[in-house]
């Protein structure tokens, strides 16, 4: 087990992700355990059968990921995985009622004129 303290991981990040890649890295916080780091390739987790799509899935729907970046995660084409995410009941796009009405002035608009 490797350890950093959060100074550390803070001053260099990629020193602590270098670490986690070869064993689970432990970070102190004041000398006290505050968290854990573990290299994804050496948790082997990602690697399982739908490990992938769950995990962009989960990180798209809180909004850390762009539905773009989640399909890559997922290694899935951009359509398949809107596909996907829709048949879970997840809003590929999230509208208010007044950016609706704007996007569809803005659709009347162009239609008009072409």
């Amino acid at each position: 087990m490797e350890s950093i303290n959060v100074s550390g991981l803070k001053n260099n990040p990629s020193e602590a992700l270098r670490k986690s890649h070869r064993d689970v890295v432990l970070v102190l916080n004041r000398d006290r355990p505050d968290a854990l780091m573990v290299g994804v390739e050496l948790a082997g987790g990602l690697d399982a059968k739908g490990v992938k799509p769950a995990l962009a899935t989960a990180l798209f729907r809180d909004g850390s990921l762009s539905l773009a970046r989640a399909a890559r995660l997922a290694e899935m084409p951009l359509s398949e995985f809107i596909t996907h995410v829709s048949r879970l009941g997840i809003p590929v796009v999230t509208l208010d009622a007044d950016e609706a009405a704007s996007d569809v002035d803005s659709l009347e608009s162009w239609l008009a004129s072409s």
